[in-house]
């Protein structure tokens, strides 16, 4: 059995019961990145053995994990923060479980809980009875030609962004799209959260470089 748990973005306190109801109950735990899990693993005392599965786990490993599966483990993944397959490599796994010949033998259940994505949304102020969401935006290949493709988008589009190109993306968008109407979430949950809101024009000088964003356009 795979479990696919939803972890804190930030607050730890974030954790839903039933996500540490499964933590402490599982085989084993496939981790983003095994330094911050440890973490939250240490501050509710859960000890399990804690595997590094990312975006360049290779075949070999993938094999590895299937075959615990198939044996009765039962493994949880987790990502570094919020839901796993939501940009990290968590669908990976998944896949390649669909996909495997004796994949259906293995039950994946969601543990749902804390999204970088759905708190941003949450709080905007926006109209999301439908948006769009971009994930990471690609650094070179393909970006200008995506950013010009929001000119006839109709929808809140929802991108998450680095510190290193939060500005960069916000001065490029207001060239391609005009002086849109935005919401910037910097360090959701965490001590020094912040929510800008206002026409890029406004935003883009009070904007902090220094932690992970998620950035909302109005339209």
């Amino acid at each position: 059995m795979l479990y696919i748990v939803a972890t804190p973005i930030g607050n730890l306190s974030d954790i839903t019961l039933r996500a540490l109801e499964t933590l402490r109950k599982v085989d084993l735990i496939l981790a983003e990145d095994t330094r911050q899990t440890i973490k939250l693993l240490n501050h509710y005392q859960i000890k399990k053995p804690l595997f590094s599965f990312h975006s360049y786990t290779n075949e070999r490993k993938l094999d590895q994990i299937k075959t615990k599966l198939k044996a009765g483990r039962i493994v949880a993944l987790v990502t570094d923060s919020g839901t796993p397959g939501i940009s990290d490599p968590g669908a990976k796994l998944v896949q390649a479980i669909i996909k495997d010949k004796g994949g259906d033998q293995i039950k994946i259940l969601p543990i749902p809980g804390p999204s970088a994505l759905t708190a941003a949304v949450s709080v905007s102020g926006f109209s999301v009875s439908k948006f769009l969401f971009l994930g990471f935006l690609p650094r070179k290949k393909g970006r200008k030609k995506l950013l010009e493709s929001l000119n006839n988008e109709k929808r809140t589009v929802v991108f998450y962004e680095s510190p290193f190109r939060v500005k960069k993306t916000l001065a490029e968008l207001s060239i391609i799209l005009g002086d849109k109407e935005v919401c910037v979430c910097r360090e959701l949950t965490k001590i020094f959260e912040t929510i800008y809101r206002g026409r890029i024009s406004e935003v883009l000088p009070k904007i902090k470089e220094k932690g992970e964003f998620v950035v909302l356009i109005a339209y």
